[in-house]
């Protein structure tokens, strides 16, 4: 109560000497500064300066503590305000954005402070990047890393935990934990009066608006991330905080309100946002209510010539089509063992006629659809068949940050190479059936579905799309929502139910053992949900386009992970995405570790609406690089808004003997 009663004091003396300056929150420093004081009644001591993140200063005499760091260009200003020494930077989370300046501190013999569950991330940013990445790795969708640590070690001075309290000159900050956007991110509470003010990170914007939706996606569309968010949002309602002072946007006056609308919204996302069928409780015959046992144990009969296999509370992907000649063409094979499949197919001879796999169909990127397909081509001498724009996710997925390829299912086999690529359309004649395949995203950007007529039936091969039970109306069939799986709705789900609806499919052949029979209203249902649910994204995110803050990749390199020799150099192509109609004009700094140099090191530029540009990037490794995995990142900046260091990719320095090694850019 004491430092409650002092902190008053002084902030009602200070308000005296500076009322010139902090009516209504003018600007400090002269009519060009870009100071600002936030609430200057309640504290004209605090100032905020905003670059890559709003950064906070509360100053006692000339010296100070800042909230966050930035890009580091606050640093400069502090004279304007009457600053010369920084004693300490909190930082609320360890996104780049809030520390990317950490560099140009150096020399203030400042020190840092960070949540604790979040100090592995500033100190050994290296450890959360991997060019193999294994399902399980930590703070990993399957295998893509949702943290964004610097580009280097940030040595961190004091690691608060949960319930800390952080004094400084006779102001106490309470620190309080409030993950969501950021694993372990945290609010400073700052007592003023008879309410406290928080400086709240990236928990909520202005608007009762999420930051961004990649940085919340924390597991595989089961939605950890967004419940942990929903906590904290309650928990900061239950400190009843007069003011929120967010590390992006304007600050949040009275924000009792927001905060409940934040919540519903929130709550309105995790009801659209959880699979569209019960994923956890999904029974054998709501699965499959259709096929029937053969005399091939373990293989089931759909129509007269489509086959699948059938293991109670299991999920392997295969089906196939058996021709009255013999010959046969699967779709998908993976999630089982060899020694399974090769009984299977045993008894498919014994018992259904098979004579000859001509060809395996993968029906996109993800590697548990295709984990044997080099056992199907080197046994059973069938060709690997798939669209174009997957080929080469499966030949190099070594090039690309998504969930699920097939190198992180650790089963020895990291790649798998295309036999016959097919282009969006393509019509192929096979043993007197019209096959066709057709681009058809969902889950991912990069699936196709092959549909036939087959048996007096129209049948289409979905892969991961839709699953579910068509005769249940509370069902709508949607896997699972990732974002890192490239799959933005509009060239996603959206697309897939657009295209159902037209394609008028008399049965659904889903991924993981899912026969789907009559499925006009359920695609119907689909279809609805895709809307739905783009609406309430579009009502959560800040800016022109809800898309930018979903997508982690509309910066990218091509490819991700790029593997170097000191004195050898390479080139990537970096990959800019312009959403809107209009043209987008782009400039990029391209941050590399020491020992690494980008030529050119800065992309400034011009991407025409609703379209992607590519350009080239010779990246060169001196010769004193050092080994090892290290972490280049981007500092965007699109039209007038100033992103910083949002998206990354990997520079693996290789001193051994070998020759340099990158892949050339993806499709």
């Amino acid at each position: 109560m004491m430092e409650r009663a002092s902190n008053r004091k002084r902030c009602v003396l200070q308000l005296a000497c500076l009322a010139v300056l902090a009516l209504n929150g003018i600007t400090a420093g002269g009519e060009d500064s870009k100071w600002r004081q936030p609430v200057p009644r309640q504290c004209p001591n605090l100032f905020e300066w905003t670059d890559t993140c709003n950064v906070y200063v509360l100053k006692e005499g000339d010296s100070a503590i800042m909230i966050d760091l930035g890009d580091g260009s606050v640093l400069a200003q502090l004279n304007q305000i009457g600053v010369t020494g920084i004693d300490w930077v909190l930082f609320t989370h360890h996104h780049r954005e809030q520390c990317q300046g950490f560099a140009l501190l150096k020399g203030w013999n400042a020190r840092t402070a960070a949540p604790a569950s979040e100090r592995s991330f500033f100190e050994q940013p290296d450890l959360f990047r991997k060019v193999k990445p294994s399902l399980d790795d930590p703070f990993t969708v399957y295998g893509a890393s949702y943290v964004r640590p610097p580009v280097e070690p940030i040595l961190i001075d004091r690691a608060f935990q949960a319930e800390d309290t952080f004094t400084w000159q006779g102001y106490r900050l309470r620190c309080r934990r409030t993950p969501g956007n950021s694993p372990g991110g945290m609010t400073y509470y700052l007592d003023t009066d008879n309410q406290p003010l928080a400086f709240s990170g990236d928990v909520m914007l202005d608007g009762a608006r999420m930051h961004t939706w990649f940085d919340t996606e924390w597991d595989y569309g089961f939605g950890k991330g967004l419940e942990t968010l929903i906590d904290s949002v309650d928990r900061i309602a239950s400190e009843a905080p007069f003011c929120l002072l967010p590390s992006h946007g304007p600050i949040i006056s009275e924000p009792k309100n927001q905060l409940a609308d934040y919540a519903g919204k929130l709550k309105e996302l995790q009801a659209a946002y959880v699979r569209g069928y019960p994923v956890h409780n999904v029974t054998d015959k709501e699965k499959d209510p259709l096929s029937r046992p053969t005399a091939a144990v373990d293989v089931h009969r759909v129509t007269p010539h489509l086959f699948k296999f059938n293991r109670p509370n299991e999920g392997g992907n295969f089906s196939i089509i058996i021709a009255d000649s013999g010959r046969a063409l699967v779709s998908d094979c993976g999630l089982m063992s060899p020694e399974f499949l090769d009984r299977a197919i045993i008894r498919m001879r014994q018992h259904l006629g098979l004579k000859q796999i001509d060809a395996m169909v993968i029906s996109h990127m993800h590697g548990d659809h295709f984990l044997l397909g080099e056992h199907m081509r080197t046994r059973y001498g069938a060709e690997i068949w798939t669209l174009d724009r997957i080929a080469d996710k499966c030949e190099h997925p070594e090039r690309y940050d998504y969930a699920a390829m097939i190198q992180s299912y650790n089963s020895g086999i990291d790649s798998l190479s295309i036999d016959r690529r097919l282009r969006d359309g393509e019509i192929v004649h096979w043993e007197g059936y019209r096959l066709q395949f057709d681009w058809m995203p969902g889950q991912t950007e990069f699936g196709c579905c092959l549909w036939l007529e087959l048996d007096g039936k129209r049948i289409a091969f979905t892969g991961d799309n839709i699953f579910g039970n068509p005769a249940d109306p509370a069902q709508d069939g949607h896997e699972a929502v990732v974002a890192r799986n490239s799959a933005v709705f509009e060239e996603g789900y959206l697309y897939a139910a657009e295209y159902l609806k037209r394609l008028r499919p008399d049965l659904l052949m889903g991924g993981h053992s899912f026969v789907m029979p009559e499925p006009k209203e359920f695609i119907d249902r689909y279809y609805k949900w895709s809307q739905e649910i783009i609406r309430i994204y579009r009502g959560l995110m800040p800016g022109p386009d809800y898309r930018y803050r979903f997508d982690p990749y509309w910066v990218k390199a091509e490819p991700y992970r790029v593997t170097l020799q000191p004195g050898n150099s390479a080139q990537v192509q970096v990959v800019v995405r312009n959403f809107r109609r209009r043209d987008q004009h782009h400039r990029i700094k391209i941050c590399t570790p020491g020992g690494i140099v980008a030529e050119p090191a800065v992309l400034d530029g011009v991407v025409r609406g609703d379209s992607r540009q590519s350009f080239p990037v010779r990246l060169s490794a001196e010769q004193n690089a050092e080994a090892g995995v290290r972490i280049a990142a981007f500092d965007i900046t699109i039209d007038e808004e100033r992103c910083g260091q949002w998206f990354d990719f990997i520079v693996q320095v290789d001193d051994s003997r070998a020759e340099s090694a990158i892949g050339e850019p993806g499709h």
